[in-house]
């Protein structure tokens, strides 16, 4: 089952110097293939033609409109750009990534505005207001094609009630507090003038909004805030989420102050029904599914598990409970896990699962763990994820977790996984292999 790579082709930078053993380059090689199938250009050419765009639901011509124009919002914004210019006629448009991010779209059509990520900045509120501007000169005869994906939150930021400053606390306070991302975009929509359907209210022309899925279950109402689609939350909801991780002291008072009003009907709640058709376009799915058949290629019995989410020293036990001890076995998961940000250190959730997967697996032999975020950034590091095996030293892992110090982990010891920025989006992607 020996692999052959070419190092141009490869999404994780460091694969040669991972791949140690034929097992690392077996999990190695999965892992690939599973981020190669969270890029957009495969999903959007599956329903984009020249003259028409074509989902299960709806056909929409191009041929009836004067003008196309893109929106494109998130850490997938550039890649989704680029294959619709190249797939269909399009006459311009704004693209918003994230600031950290080279974009790969080259043509000048598109305006190119970079934005900031997780925590929204005096960037993320001009990128709106651009948007909004853009928009407001737009003809009933165009038609605009959202293009969203995960990040998109943070990109654009107009806050509602309250100032930018306590918008940025309370969303760094939600982000460290455990709270997952439907909880914590709840809050978002609550406190701006364009999520929960806001961005699309006064919009004159025909519009689609395309999207990539970072949430399990695919929620469109919780992808990006919503900010194409409609709220299925409300203010009272936002408070409950607040009380329940020891907000309601903690946030600036204009927020609270703002979600009660709200809660009381004194403040009108976020639209309930979507004004424009969205479609989900790829999911965290299309990842596992391609992993899966890699793996069977390589003669490997598999097992997959989908939608894992929850704090992630939970998500590590039911990963390891789904485990089947087999020679030449391989389990594979994808989601999103959760964690609460006590220590001062360096990780993000894919360094912390894999340190609680050796953990947890500690008693068995022989075998290979990994798991990296498809957007090639994991929490507060430059690495995708981590790789190990149980060769890894055991004894400080305690120390390392209760710090939220991951990364130092596997730099001192080994397993960080490269990939630098992957311009796309679909959650994270993981196994466990039984050499």
């Amino acid at each position: 089952m020996d692999l052959i790579y070419t190092r141009k082709q490869m999404i994780i930078q460091n694969f040669k110097q991972l791949a140690t053993d034929t097992e690392k380059k077996l999990a190695l090689s999965i892992i690939e293939k599973g981020i190669s199938g969270a890029l957009p250009y495969a999903a959007l050419k599956k329903i984009i033609r020249q003259d028409y765009l074509q989902t299960r639901e709806k056909r929409i011509s191009f041929k009836k409109y004067d003008h196309v124009y893109v929106i494109a919002i998130g850490k997938a914004a550039d890649s989704m750009a680029k294959a619709i210019n190249s797939l269909t006629r399009v006459h311009g448009g704004i693209v918003v990534i994230p600031d950290n991010t080279h974009s790969t779209v080259l043509t000048r059509k598109f305006t190119v505005i970079k934005s900031s990520h997780p925590i929204p900045t005096k960037k993320s509120v001009s990128a709106a207001r651009k948007i909004i501007d853009f928009l407001k000169t737009l003809e009933t005869t165009d038609l605009v094609i959202f293009l969203i994906s995960g990040g998109a939150s943070s990109l654009l930021s107009l806050p509602d009630g309250i100032s930018l400053r306590d918008k940025q606390h309370v969303t760094d306070l939600l982000l460290k507090s455990g709270a997952n991302i439907r909880e914590v975009n709840c809050v978002r929509k609550h406190i701006s003038k364009i999520k929960g359907g806001k961005l699309v209210e006064l919009l004159r022309c025909t519009a689609v909004s395309l999207v990539m899925s970072d949430i399990v279950g695919d929620d469109l109402s919780v992808i990006a805030s919503g900010m194409t689609y409609c709220d299925r939350t409300t203010f009272s909801d936002a408070k409950k989420i607040l009380i329940k991780y020891g907000l309601k002291n903690r946030i600036p008072k204009p927020v609270w102050h703002r979600v009660i009003l709200g809660s009381k009907g004194v403040i009108p709640e976020t639209p309930k029904k979507p004004k424009i058709y969205n479609y989900v376009i790829s999911t965290n799915k299309d990842c596992i599914d391609l992993m899966k058949t890699r793996a069977r290629k390589l003669g490997l019995a598999t097992k997959t598990i989908e939608c894992v989410e929850g704090d992630v020293k939970d998500m590590a036990s039911k990963i390891s409970k789904s485990f089947f001890v087999r020679r030449q076995s391989c389990l594979i998961f994808g989601g999103e896990s959760t964690v609460t940000v006590r220590g001062k250190g360096k990780g993000g959730r894919n360094q912390e699962l894999v340190l609680h997967l050796l953990k947890k697996l500690k008693d068995h032999k022989d075998l290979v763990v990994a798991s990296v975020g498809t957007d090639g950034i994991d929490g507060n590091t430059n690495a995708a994820g981590a790789i190990a095996d149980l060769t890894m030293p055991f004894k400080m892992i305690d120390e390392y977790l209760r710090e939220n110090d991951a990364y130092h982990y596997f730099k001192n010891h080994g397993g960080l996984i490269f990939t630098g920025t992957t311009h796309t989006n679909l959650m994270d992607i993981g196994l466990i292999l039984q050499k």
